[in-house]
């Protein structure tokens, strides 16, 4: 008989029992009893891999999981061993060759990366599982979508919004700006990253404008929806929203295609017009000192109020970049 199917929604892995009707990923069989954790127990254990349900490697002083059908881990030569003569690093994938050595490697040309899964491509040239959110190519996180559209483990205060963040172990399991917030006494908030930068650029604000809201989300009104887009700075000018964005690093690690979308969910948010000013801080991208960036800054919104009280700022969604 065959082997039922996951329940989850275009999965196709096996079912581990009757009572979830899910695959291992997707929460079946026995999970570990560990506090807060959510992963599979190993076979013969009531623990994951991570919590030590597993045979760990016998070399003294060694707590790392032995490879399956061995007594050692990786590093201290379990496994499969490269076939390249003189080399002791493990072979990858069912080969018998390293990733130096060729080793399924990524087929796209000049790529050393390892190929992902039953692919034959590594993570940046389109291998393993892809986020199934129409048009992205991201590679998905714990499931089916990628981290920009829902993957991966979220952080519970803020995972129906839009733009949620990823959960994190180091604050049980909420991203590092919900619990700062949540939890502003716990010693753990006092080291937690803040946006220097974006920090800065609100006191300069706030010392030469009046009525600016900082990094607070945008609600739809009178509705119960998911529309809850964080905006750095903003202010309601007549029928127009004008709005600064510090853009530290860049963003350039944001996906673009989720940008264009964030730009799409404010405007229905507030259907009058808007004024976006992208702000680049950082000092090693154009190497202009930041006190002539903020001047900058203070000149362009003074000009953008100016348009605006006149009403000659024309377009719905006007995006001014400074130093991106």
């Amino acid at each position: 008989m065959p082997r039922k199917k996951c329940a989850e929604a275009g999965c196709a892995a096996g079912a581990r029992d009757e009572i979830t009707n899910c695959c291992l990923r997707h929460g079946g069989g026995r999970r570990c009893v560990e506090p807060n954790c959510v992963n599979s127990a190993r076979d013969g254990y009531d623990k994951c891999k991570r919590h030590g349900g597993c045979k760990r490697c016998v070399e003294i002083g060694c707590i790392t999981n032995a490879i399956d059908g061995d007594d050692r881990c990786k590093r201290h030569n379990g496994g499969t061993r490269c076939s390249e003569f003189g080399c002791g690093t493990s072979a990858r994938n069912g080969t018998d060759k390293c990733v130096k050595h060729g080793g399924s490697l990524c087929v796209e040309p000049g790529c050393r990366k390892s190929k992902q899964g039953a692919t034959n491509k590594c993570i940046f040239h389109g291998g393993g599982v892809r986020c199934t959110e129409p048009g992205c190519g991201s590679s998905a996180r714990g499931g089916l979508k990628c981290i920009s559209h829902g993957g991966g483990d979220r952080c519970p205060n803020c995972v129906t919004w839009i733009d949620s963040r990823c959960a994190n172990s180091k604050y049980d399991g909420y991203c590092a700006t919900c619990f700062k917030q949540i939890f502003p006494s716990d010693p753990r908030s006092k080291i937690v990253y803040t946006h220097t930068k974006e920090i800065m650029v609100r006191n300069h604000i706030n010392a030469n404008f009046d009525g600016f809201i900082h990094d607070t989300p945008l609600y739809t009104g009178n509705c119960d929806c998911t529309h809850r887009r964080r905006i750095d700075h903003r202010k309601l000018i007549g029928n127009t929203i004008l709005a600064i964005e510090t853009d530290e690093f860049g963003h350039r690690a944001y996906d673009a295609r989720d940008e264009e979308i964030r730009y799409d969910d404010v405007y229905m948010i507030h259907s009058g017009k808007w004024i976006f000013i992208r702000f680049n801080p950082d000092s090693n991208i154009s190497k202009i000192d930041i006190s002539d960036k903020l001047d900058k800054l203070s000149d362009t919104m003074e000009d953008c109020i100016a348009r605006i009280e006149r009403d000659e700022n024309t377009e719905l969604c006007e995006i001014i970049k400074l130093y991106c």
